[in-house]
């Protein structure tokens, strides 16, 4: 289904069957007063649809469920295409994650209502919705039978409606990173339900550094071998560039043309460097019209070549990173490759990559960030210029500043090396 589809599905269909499930909580609530569970949480599923970078940022948050019931007792329910990022943090088991295709409705609901009964079968009594408004998982975690539910609830704001169907309701915090707003809705499972608004305990500090991504002898053998195929023996400094962004946000993505004014002034620059452009199987034809404008033998596309797994080995051979405010911004802090992440609709302070290696751009406009939780993420926008204020120059200077630290941290490291050998 395309990505305007679901979202007409979801408020349409969505929004009415919320209500006549809030009406039927409700309902049952009055023949049957609820009570809070007297156990704590035995089995935790963590419900997180879509975006793969996201997920990155649940890290802290899935750890810390980990730590309460046991890696064993640890589950994932994301839709098909989402599940690679989770099969590479190894953090809950391959078994205990559950996946739904989307390419029909008639899938989707076929695969949910399989999901539902593997979640009864399973015994998971607490679901952690991780989406923000979004219906469809409401109804899902509701129609589960878990005793837990813990997700968002809109309460006076002016939210989008998506009923009563928590048991657990979190107050929505504008002001707070997502990496930390994951965190404390697996906090509120250990907190009495009839707190309201949730969670009333204070905010943890910052999450801690992202796990190191390791990629096997078999994985760099591989890449480097694509990387010989499409440019020759490896360039030195090698560029990524990664021009999409999700179709989900079309409003995400730097213009073409800047990414192959970059790419031309890295070249001319660096007589040694190398381009690759990165991308999904969708996007391999774009890619490599980028490429061809570009007219280089310095640079190739690797869009559709690489698996994630790939594409994170690729990240530890590479030097820096260009990319729109996407999933490959979250995914270059599992390795130490230098990203530079371009941000409009949206703002870093919540949705920024996490790590010392990321390098946030973006213009400061008065109306952006124009995309949130609360607006449902539509945005009235036809004219990004929050994008395209972000020029060449300031992009390059970025890229320039740093290959040269990172050449200064491989002399020294050189020195050093030097000094022990004398």
């Amino acid at each position: 289904m395309k990505d305007g589809t679901i979202r007409f599905i979801d408020v349409w269909l969505g929004s009415p069957l919320c209500f006549l499930l809030t009406c039927l909580r409700r309902l049952n609530d009055l023949l049957h007063p609820p009570k809070s569970p007297a156990s704590e949480a035995r089995r935790i599923l963590f419900l997180k649809l879509v975006e793969q970078g996201a997920t990155v940022l649940a890290y802290d948050a899935i750890r810390r469920a980990v730590d309460m019931v046991g890696r064993e007792n640890i589950y994932f329910c994301v839709l098909e295409q989402n599940r690679p990022i989770l099969d590479v943090m190894e953090l809950v088991p391959p078994e205990n994650i559950f996946t739904m295709r989307i390419d029909r409705f008639s899938s989707f609901l076929g695969d949910a209502a399989k999901t539902l009964r593997r979640i009864r079968q399973a015994g998971i009594d607490s679901i952690v919705d991780m989406e923000f408004f979004a219906r469809a998982p409401a109804i899902f975690a509701f129609l589960s039978g878990a005793k837990r539910r813990v997700g968002l609830h809109r309460f006076t704001a002016e939210a989008p409606y998506r009923g009563d169907l928590m048991t657990h309701r979190v107050q929505y915090n504008p002001h707070m990173h997502i990496a930390q707003y994951y965190a404390v809705l697996v906090e509120t499972l250990a907190h009495d339900s009839g707190d309201v608004p949730m969670l009333k305990a204070p905010v943890r500090g910052a999450p801690p550094p992202m796990p190191r991504f390791a990629p096997a002898a078999a994985d760099v053998d591989r890449v480097r071998r694509l990387l010989d195929e499409r440019l020759g023996p490896l360039g030195d400094p090698l560029v990524l560039l990664n021009p999409n962004a999700s179709d989900l946000l079309p409003l995400r993505r730097w213009p073409t043309e800047r990414f192959t004014a970059l790419a031309e002034r890295i070249l001319a620059d660096y007589a040694n460097a190398a381009v690759a452009v990165t991308g999904a199987p969708s996007e391999r034809k774009a890619a490599e019209d980028l490429c061809r404008t570009i007219g280089s033998a310095r640079v190739a596309s690797l869009a559709g070549e690489t698996t994630l797994r790939d594409l994170l080995t690729l990240y530890t051979l590479a030097d820096v990173l260009i990319t729109n405010d996407s999933g490959p911004g979250h995914f270059s802090t599992l390795t130490d490759i230098d990203a530079v992440v371009l941000f409009g609709p949206e703002t870093p302070t919540l949705f920024g990559p996490l790590g010392s290696h990321c390098h946030i751009l973006r213009a400061d406009l008065a109306c952006s960030p124009c995309v949130n939780a609360l607006n449902h993420r539509f945005s009235p926008c036809k004219n990004n210029i929050c994008m395209q204020a972000i020029t060449v120059d300031d992009v390059y200077k970025e890229v320039a500043r740093c290959l040269s630290a990172r050449a200064e941290k491989e002399r020294y490291g050189a020195r050093c090396r030097e000094t022990q050998n004398t």
